[in-house]
């Protein structure tokens, strides 16, 4: 895995719509500071729609590759338009940037 690597994903496919640092803003998806370890559609201050609320799991890098794979399959209704990451590579890498860049 390479965090290294994951920044450049973030940068190319996930920074138009969120951010990551502590007291980031709310883009068109929520800021991601703290991810690791929350339940979804928790984030506070982000209008979540109920699919998000409702799927009740917790974020860990396991659950991010599940999602990540294909966003409308792991929780129907999200309002997320991210195709998701086929490449088992990508994935672990993204997941890799966004645990050390989340804390």
């Amino acid at each position: 895995m390479s965090a290294k690597n994951g920044a450049k994903l973030f940068k190319q496919r996930c920074d138009q719509c969120h951010t990551v640092e502590a007291g980031g803003k709310h883009k068109t998806g929520p800021n991601l500071n703290g991810l690791i370890g929350r339940k979804t559609g928790q984030q506070p201050g982000f209008q979540y729609t109920d699919a998000n609320k409702k799927k009740g799991i917790t974020w860990s890098p396991e659950t991010l590759d599940v999602y990540l794979t294909n966003p409308k399959k792991y929780i129907p209704g999200t309002k997320m338009v991210f195709a998701g990451l086929k490449k088992k590579k990508d994935r672990n890498d993204l997941i890799a940037y966004l645990v050390k860049s989340t804390k």
